[in-house]
């Protein structure tokens, strides 16, 4: 049918969230249609992207500067943290360019079915973050499923002894909802209606 090589690209592609098998199928075939406008460029931009890319070492973002633009750009209000699960919530978030503080990304939720715990989540990052840096808020945006509400209850537990003002989004996002599935509109409601 194919050879080894387009066979292995539709199983790459065919791995990445939103595209199965025949997504990746169709996918291959329309970048070996025009290899030198799709497939070469984006295997050049695949492989500098995988070379520049790193981790914000201050909040979490991926980003290919360390700090990331958000950490180093001095338009943000300094007094404000978002905490979100994944980066795909912050990027969400930004989307909406309704909020203009600074995020910190947990990497996950806590989970004692999947055997995550505080200390497999970025929780004590922030701690010190909040208390070295002097922020007066702390916006929860967790998403509301199980997992998303105790890691909250979890971090506002550990922030009390801090005295930061901890809150969390509110209308526009449904239980059960994640951010990265949410329009704009959504977003920018649930920030500005935070409790």
């Amino acid at each position: 049918m194919t050879g080894r090589e387009i066979d292995n690209l539709i199983k790459l592609l065919a791995r990445l969230p939103g595209l199965g098998p025949r997504s990746a199928r169709r996918a291959v075939l329309q970048m070996l249609k025009k290899p030198e406008t799709l497939m070469i460029p984006l295997a050049h931009a695949l492989e500098e992207t995988a070379r520049a890319m790193t981790n914000c070492a201050v909040c979490g973002n991926v980003d290919v500067t360390d700090p990331c633009h958000i950490c180093a750009s001095h338009n943000r209000q300094r007094d404000m943290i978002c905490v979100v699960e994944e980066v795909q919530d912050l990027w969400a978030l930004e989307r909406g360019s309704s909020f203009k503080g600074l995020y910190h990304v947990l990497g996950g939720t806590l989970s004692p079915l999947d055997g995550i715990g505080p200390e497999d989540l970025r929780i004590d990052q922030l701690v010190s973050r909040v208390v070295e840096t002097g922020v007066n808020e702390v916006i929860l945006a967790t998403n509301l499923t199980v997992d998303g509400q105790t890691t909250a209850h979890y971090i506002t537990e550990r922030l009390l002894e801090t005295g930061v003002k901890v809150t969390r989004l509110a209308h526009g996002v449904p239980v059960g909802g994640e951010l990265d599935y949410l329009d704009d509109g959504t977003l920018t409601a649930a920030l500005r209606a935070r409790s």
